[in-house]
């Protein structure tokens, strides 16, 4: 039984990744791929297998050689993915910011006790922006 493959198991492993970097700029031949990493032929392979099964990758077979060329629509289903969470967390961060904001204006506020014409004793609260409110 063959395993399921998606766009998101694909850019999960960092050599996948790098090596979608490499024939994003041109069509590379596998054992020019190949060359540029410290594991086996065999384990580039298998990298560019999964990349395939995943629709990210065609391997065309120019007389001996293979070339390896990228396919980065599917890339689009990360981008969109990645823009919901995005979203999500643009409204929460704005939300959290406004929060902040407030309560440092109301840190900032601060009291004074003063006597009124009559005599009694009153507490203005002073805002930083110069007015004052009777409290």
């Amino acid at each position: 039984m063959e395993a399921r493959r998606d766009v998101f198991q694909a850019i999960a492993d960092p050599t996948r990744r790098e090596i979608i970097g490499m024939i994003a700029r041109q069509p590379v031949n596998v054992n020019t791929i190949a060359e540029q990493f410290d594991v086996s032929r065999q384990a580039i392979s298998l990298h560019l297998k999964i990349l395939s099964e995943c629709g990210l990758l065609n391997i065309k077979q120019l007389g001996r050689e293979r070339l390896c060329e990228v396919k980065l629509e599917k890339l689009n289903e990360v981008y969109e993915w990645v823009q919901e969470y995005q979203k999500l967390w643009t409204g929460k961060l704005k939300a959290l910011k406004s929060f902040v904001e407030q309560e440092e204006l109301k840190s900032k506020e601060t009291y004074t006790t003063t006597k009124n014409t009559t005599g009694k004793i009153q507490q203005i609260k002073k805002i930083r922006n110069g007015k004052s409110q009777k409290q």
